[in-house]
């Protein structure tokens, strides 16, 4: 039985992965910077791409940080999950760089995994998770994230469907 903490920390991950979404479709490029300042690491691709913004980070963090102290597990989880799925999701966009493929191009499992491993990793021991409920959670997300990529998609909210 996986425990009564996942359902919320999936809503706490749904919340960092949409907070950019959301504000890209309402800002567009406005206030947008990338947090890699446009640089080339040393294989003279981008460090992550034009894609990871600061404006972004800093609303996935305000949304899980907002969305955690209304589901009442505090807003250190809150910034946690987000801070932790924003890292995941730096390093697949790191790793999609180093493969050559371009900002905001579909890479499953890459996608999915880290920017959902890393939050549920931290949290087993504040919320009592085990291990079958981090995986549970990961897969979970992988394939709610597949399902609602298509969604944003049919709705002109997602550049590219996975």
């Amino acid at each position: 039985m996986p425990s009564s903490q996942l359902v919320p920390l999936l809503f706490l991950l749904l919340l960092a992965n949409g907070a950019p979404l959301m504000v890209r479709t309402v800002l567009g490029r406005r206030c947008s910077y990338p947090i890699d300042g446009d640089r080339q690491f040393l294989d003279g691709r981008p460090v992550f791409g034009p894609a990871k913004t600061l404006r972004g980070v800093a609303c996935a963090l305000l949304a899980t940080t907002a969305g955690s102290l209304l589901i009442g597990l505090g807003w250190w989880i809150g910034l946690l999950v987000g801070g932790l799925a924003m890292v995941g999701d730096l390093f697949s966009s790191f790793v999609k760089r180093r493969l050559a493929k371009s900002p905001s191009s579909p890479a499953v499992g890459i996608d999915q995994i880290p920017e959902s491993l890393l939050p549920l990793l931290a949290c087993m021991r504040p919320l009592s998770l085990t291990i079958a409920d981090v995986a549970i959670g990961v897969a979970v997300f992988f394939a709610g994230e597949l399902v609602l990529s298509r969604v944003l998609y049919a709705f002109d909210l997602r550049e590219r469907p996975y």
